[in-house]
């Protein structure tokens, strides 16, 4: 169970979140968006999307916490 995941995967899941969680695609985009951590130092490691992060403004945005 990973953490995190690429801003690839994250994009690639928009639709169906959106779909399931009632939100529009429009705002997971923005929640996804403010998510993704940039390289350190912009050059090593990889960019990845915090995913329990999302999770948890994703929950806030439905009501549920």
């Amino acid at each position: 169970l990973d953490p995190h995941i690429s801003p690839k995967a994250g994009e690639g899941q928009i639709e169906t979140v959106a779909k399931n969680s009632g939100l529009s695609e429009e705002k997971v985009k923005e929640i996804v968006k403010s998510h993704t951590e940039e390289k350190f130092l912009g050059i090593f490691g990889e960019e990845k999307v915090n995913v329990l992060k999302c999770n948890l403004d994703i929950a806030a945005a439905m009501g549920i916490i």
